[in-house]
């Protein structure tokens, strides 16, 4: 048997810019928290979900099925303390980190930054123009929740602060594009535009037979549904 492997799942964003809160987004005909939950199972053994305060963590309990509940170690911090907590929580050494904003999240693409993560304390997928994903990563469980803790400690909130004090591998998305051609997991949900896109985008995929890579595609029986607010 293998390496445990964990999953961190942040649920905290509020999604004012979005109109409605992340994790309770309707996408594929169920909510992305769910979505996430389902897709990254594929390839880790645990996953812990971790909330931005009590309240959306009780709202949390009757939507999450197979993974646990934590809570941001600091309240209104962001994902440096989600990320301590959930860190801290994990059973694996090493353990994937991710939003619950990110529709077309792809498991081959998770399991090459497994493996490119071994021997490091970090492996981050970064853009042609350097931009980092560091919500779409791997990380070595006990460095980022010790390194985490200490930019807690210092009032630091970028998730850059923490990423520094570990031996990262930086890997460039090139390597990513043989399972997803059009990076497509790594598209996130911040605005209302994002949301059409994502729509778009999974009509034609659905059109096309879903291109390449699993999970990249909707499954059939699901269909894509915008909250009323929006």
């Amino acid at each position: 048997m293998g390496a445990i492997r964990s999953c961190v799942i942040l649920a905290g964003g509020t999604g004012r810019r979005i109109g409605s809160e992340k994790a309770f987004l309707e996408f594929f005909g169920s909510t992305m928290i769910e979505r996430t939950e389902e897709i990254v199972s594929e390839v880790v053994d645990d996953v812990v979900v971790v909330a931005r305060d009590e309240e959306q963590l009780e709202r949390l309990r009757s939507t999450v099925s197979g993974a646990r509940l934590s809570c941001d170690s600091v309240q209104g911090f962001g994902p440096v303390a989600g990320l301590a907590a959930g860190m801290a929580a994990a059973r694996g050494e090493q353990a994937l980190a991710v939003g619950c904003d990110l529709p077309f999240i792809n498991p081959e693409v998770l399991d090459i930054l497994f493996d490119l993560a071994e021997g490091y304390e970090a492996a981050v997928p970064v853009r042609d123009d350097g931009l980092i994903e560091p919500l779409h990563a791997i990380y070595r469980t006990d460095a980022m929740a010790r390194a985490c803790e200490e930019a807690l400690a210092m009032d630091i909130r970028k998730i850059r602060a923490p990423l520094g004090r570990l031996q990262a591998r930086f890997v460039s998305v090139e390597l990513l594009r043989p399972v997803d051609p059009d990076l497509l997991s790594l598209f996130n949900l911040n605005t209302e535009e994002d949301l059409s896109e994502a729509g778009r985008i999974a009509g034609r995929l659905k059109s096309s037979g879903g291109g390449r890579g699993r999970r990249c595609r909707p499954p059939g029986r699901r269909s894509i549904s915008r909250p009323e607010s929006l």
